[in-house]
């Protein structure tokens, strides 16, 4: 892995994303002549189908119907010591549209030649000023809820503003403990750490298993923003961070509700185009050498997540 310090690639072995980034916003309209205002055809984003940060913005660009507005591009799912690449000729991925770069650090010395810190996706770019706007995922996530719905083909609303509180209430719970708690027990440097971490996120998966017998989704009745979050790590448990992470004390599947309500996410329409558990698998399995040294891929497990499910009837 590496990372840019003043403009130059260098390779290194932290794990963390660090704090520098981009972090500015895109205005619903022109009004007070913002940096950054909605426009279509403006912006594009750049993603990894492997990582779940990334998942989260192309299953909002997805389900507001915003593929006709912003642009997209696919990273290879592979991340060796030269960073996120581009690799058209592999399966499901694509060139840099914009620049045609090799690399995507490349993206980020465009915009600051002297930049320091991670390269990482989500990248949101402005192609009129020739600008990162943001590269946090959740920042990313709500701006394109919020600031494209005069842009959006399809009404659902992600992030209403009535129910905020609740949503980045139920965000922050599952963030540490299942989001995150897949890393803290895949990178951990103790066994004491590695169990804290697997406890923490088994007890949470529980407790949310038990809500979803309840309620449809996190939040009630509606889709929201809470589960787009949560989404991206349930679809990669069984694949990767049951084995991979050794997050194995139970699958997914294994849990009474917690399956059915992914599976009921996935088959919402515009969601399975934004999942690939070819290039998931192949990004954990083949980027970690520390953890996978062969490199060696597993052939399964089956998911059946066209399977038919009963979470209309619940609550």
């Amino acid at each position: 892995m590496g990372r840019l310090v003043d403009g130059e690639w260098v390779t290194e072995t932290e794990r963390e994303r660090d704090g520098q980034g981009f972090d500015a916003w895109i205005q619903l309209s022109r009004a007070h002549a913002p940096a950054f205002p909605a426009e279509p055809n403006r912006y594009h984003l750049y993603i990894s189908r492997a990582c779940p940060w990334a998942h989260r913005t192309a299953l909002v660009r997805r389900l507001r119907g915003l593929e006709g507005v912003i642009s997209l591009d696919i990273v290879d799912p592979v991340r060796r010591d030269e960073g996120w690449e581009f690799t058209p000729s592999k399966r499901a991925c694509t060139p840099d549209s914009i620049h045609g770069a090799d690399y995507l650090r490349e993206v980020y010395t465009r915009t600051d030649p002297s930049y320091t810190g991670r390269v990482t996706v989500p990248v949101l770019y402005d192609t009129e000023t020739e600008t990162i706007v943001n590269n946090e995922s959740a920042d990313i996530a709500r701006m394109l809820d919020e600031a494209f719905e005069t842009h959006a083909t399809r009404e659902r609303k992600l992030y209403p503003e009535n129910k905020r509180d609740e949503i980045d209430s139920i965000i922050n719970s599952i963030h540490r403990d299942i989001n995150l708690g897949v890393y803290r027990a895949g990178f951990a440097d103790t066994q004491s750490e590695y169990e804290a971490a697997v406890r923490d996120l088994f007890e949470a998966l529980e407790q949310w298993d038990d809500t979803l017998g309840q309620r449809r989704y996190l939040l009630g009745e509606e889709l929201t923003l809470a589960d787009v979050f949560l989404f991206p790590t349930l679809y990669r448990f069984d694949s990767v961070y049951h084995t991979h992470f050794k997050c194995n004390v139970r699958r997914l599947r294994d849990f009474e509700h917690l399956f059915d309500y992914a599976r009921d996410i996935y088959q919402t329409p515009g969601v399975a185009e934004t999942c690939n558990t070819e290039h998931v698998k192949a990004h954990y399995y083949r980027s970690h050498n520390d953890i996978n040294p062969t490199g060696f891929v597993p052939v399964g497990p089956e998911t059946d997540w066209e399977k038919p499910h009963d979470r209309g009837n619940i609550g």
